[in-house]
């Protein structure tokens, strides 16, 4: 059990994909360190999935299966003493609800905090950019609508784009020149259809971001907004970490 005047323990279901997962260990460690000094660092459980396992589950649109795989990660996080649960998956919060069933944990939500942080940073029309089970499937549509901001879904052939450079690449530890250069082109030409804004739904994508687009308000990664919400959650009633993400 955490005391008073301990962080909270963040609970990662993670391993979807494991390069993600290796960022979100990184960034909320960072993120601790920041806010407490010296060599402070998070207090971290992760379960780690079989992403061969989640793959499959997910081209063969077995929802149920993968929600009850990811909800006995959450049962296994709670044995181990975590106090709260995240999923460092986009895709995988269509399975949220069987995540909250399975344990009295919280759950840090990735699609409201990103919605939030979209709405914060004064984007007006923002392209879901990720695989096609989330852009798609309108994972992120309602929690943007409902706050004011218009949710963009990629054309057909850019979706095809996207699932390329996420399933053959990213998720498979490679970030390539091509898939670089491809991505920043599809933002391109989003902007010049009039989208002010871009969420990269996808916790992989953030890797084939440079220095300064990381840092553009035009560009919400869902994986720095999470992790935000992850050391906040964590360290409420330490520090003055902000609440809310920007």
């Amino acid at each position: 059990m955490t005391h008073a005047d301990e962080p909270a323990v963040i609970g990662l279901l993670g391993g979807m994909s494991w390069p993600s997962t290796l960022t979100y260990y990184r960034a909320v460690n960072e993120g601790v360190g920041k806010a407490l000094g010296g060599s402070h660092s998070a207090r971290v459980v992760i379960w780690s999935q079989d992403y061969a396992e989640v793959e499959r589950l997910q081209l063969a649109g077995d929802w149920e299966g993968a929600g009850e795989l990811l909800a006995a990660g959450a049962r296994r996080l709670a044995a181990a003493g975590a106090d709260m649960v995240a999923i460092a998956c986009n895709t995988m919060h269509r399975v949220s609800g069987a995540v909250r069933a399975a344990c009295d944990l919280p759950l840090i939500d990735i699609v409201e905090v990103t919605a939030e942080a979209t709405r914060r940073r004064g984007i007006a029309r923002a392209a879901v950019l990720g695989t096609r089970f989330t852009s798609q499937g309108g994972l992120f549509d309602g929690a943007l609508a409902a706050r004011g901001v218009e949710p963009v879904r990629p054309g057909a052939g850019d979706q095809r784009l996207i699932d390329r450079i996420i399933y053959d690449e990213l998720c498979r530890g490679t970030v390539s020149d091509w898939a670089a250069a491809a991505f920043t082109d599809l933002r391109e030409r989003l902007r010049g259809d009039g989208v002010d804004g871009a969420v990269l739904a996808c916790t992989e994508l953030g890797l084939l971001l440079t220095p300064a687009e990381r840092v553009s308000p035009a560009v919400v990664d869902t994986v720095d907004v999470h992790v935000e919400a992850l050391v906040t959650a964590s360290l409420r009633g330490r520090t003055g970490a902000p609440v809310h993400p920007s």
